[in-house]
């Protein structure tokens, strides 16, 4: 791969490929990014979870400002790494305006790298993909099961259900801005934001290869995603810049969680010291690092302390945070240019953390959020809840959408009114995909026009929408 094709200004409906002239002096890249800030989906964000559901604090992270994190911390990263291929002249054709393109793309696909998510973070994921293994081979569509009338793909597809798929659908098909080419975004981008560049029925988890864990993207994007591949120079393989992206993901809510959880209640700075201790204690055995986490915490504990905060404890665990999140930064940027040449040829495997000094840094933040915050009875409760309205919402969505859009069907009374409800941008979009397509490709596009309008609610309408059918009033 080489840094020219993989910088494609190319869009679905053309672009010049130039610098902004005249009065509009943007690059492409620039013009990605007014597009995004400027959606609805978007928007949306501000009020989708990233850990707490429909939490009331003004302190805890949305999917939004997760977003804008993320989105920072990629930038930063392309900086980093950008400068590392100028200065030591990794690319003989690599200039600074590549540098910058880089810093460009990634910024914006920080924040639509998330965009696709349903309501209630990844649990709602989990639940629509169950909802489907439950269902499909019990409804009917004109008498058939209807996993017997989808091809292997789209029954993996929704098998499979995944947020980043649908980022890329969102982008390419269901955001109307001129026409249905969706937000009409650079190929450069959209190759960034697809993590992984395998269809449903090529997932393996156990290939070893980090792009083969899950899906990214559904038969009903084949066409879009392969011109994307050979546009961008790919074939195959990630993009150079998902693994950035991927980074400053991992950085973004690795660490949020951590301090999210502190500020809720969930963990202690005695807590977190303990089990930092028990990590700091293998790197000495190790020899490994300079950046030792416990004796950091406890050092910027003492600094609050002599200056008398009212909180020293707080302020510990707040500024700990940011320290770490520099320092994960620094190993991110030496993990990329470390592996440069395998990430070029597309043969590296592993997230940018693999073999670094932040390796085991990372696994203990994931490891102690999961024991001490997802499996918490709080959380417990609040995904049972969550359960209830996600399953609610696809049985009658999916009930009425089967029947849409069919000849040989006619909808209920509710059935016609829970099609209203779906926005038209949405039904407009299935009415282009489905021209010329065969019934089963029909009926798989109205399946996933049910779960396009579900995972464009935000986590208070999805509770409203709910609370409102079923007369809880």
């Amino acid at each position: 791969m080489e840094w020219r094709q993989l910088l494609s200004t190319k869009r679905s409906r053309g672009t010049s490929g130039r610098r902004g002239t005249g009065s509009d002096l943007r690059s492409e890249f620039e013009k990605d990014y007014q597009r995004i800030i400027g959606s609805a989906s978007f928007r949306r964000l501000q009020d989708k979870t990233q850990v707490f559901p429909l939490d009331k604090s003004d302190f805890i992270r949305t999917r939004l400002t997760h977003s804008l994190e993320v989105s920072s911390f990629a930038k930063s990263l392309g900086q980093n790494i950008g400068e590392n291929i100028l200065a030591y002249h990794r690319e003989s054709g690599f200039t600074p305006r590549m540098k910058e393109d880089i810093c460009n793309i990634l910024q914006c696909a920080g924040l639509i790298h998330d965009i696709g998510n349903p309501p209630f973070g990844h649990f709602g994921e989990v639940e629509i993909r169950e909802w489907f293994e439950r269902e499909l081979s019990v409804r009917r569509f004109r008498g058939v099961p209807i996993a017997e009338v989808l091809s292997e793909q789209m029954r993996q597809d929704l098998y499979h259900f995944e947020g980043n798929a649908q980022a890329l659908r969102l982008v390419t098909k269901l955001h109307f801005l001129v026409d249905d080419n969706g937000m009409n975004l650079t190929y450069a981008l959209l190759g960034t934001m697809i993590k992984y560049p395998v269809s449903s029925v090529q997932v393996d988890r156990r290939s070893g290869d980090i792009k083969d864990k899950k899906m990214g993207y559904y038969y009903a994007e084949k066409e879009i995603f392969e011109d994307i591949q050979r546009e961008t120079g790919t074939l195959g393989k990630r993009h150079p810049l998902t693994f950035i992206l991927e980074a400053a993901d991992d950085i973004a809510y690795k660490t949020a969680d951590i301090e999210d959880a502190f500020v809720k209640g969930f963990i202690s700075y005695n807590r977190l010291l303990e089990e930092l201790r028990e990590l700091q204690m293998l790197y000495r055995q190790q020899g490994a690092g300079a950046f030792y986490p416990a004796d950091k915490l406890e050092e910027i504990y003492l600094v609050g302390k002599e200056r008398h905060v009212d909180n020293p404890e707080e302020f510990a665990v707040k500024n700990w945070i940011v320290r770490v999140q520099g320092f994960l930064l620094n190993c991110a940027t030496y993990g990329f240019t470390s592996n440069y040449g395998a990430i070029m040829n597309g043969t590296y495997k592993h997230d940018l953390f693999h073999h670094t000094f932040a390796d085991k840094l990372m696994h203990l933040l994931g490891d102690f959020a999961f024991r001490e915050v997802f499996t918490s009875d709080a959380i417990y409760r609040m995904e049972v809840s969550e359960s209830a309205m996600i399953d609610y919402l696809m049985d009658k969505f999916v009930s009425a959408a089967i029947k849409y859009d069919d000849s040989t069907q006619k909808l209920g009374t509710i059935e016609s009114r829970m099609i209203w409800f779906i926005s038209d941008n949405y039904k407009n979009a299935y009415h282009r995909q489905a021209r010329e397509k065969t019934e089963a490709e029909k009926l798989y596009l109205r399946l996933l026009l049910a779960t396009d309008y579900i995972c464009g609610m935000t986590d208070s309408y999805a509770k409203r929408l709910y609370q409102e059918l079923n007369a809880m009033v």
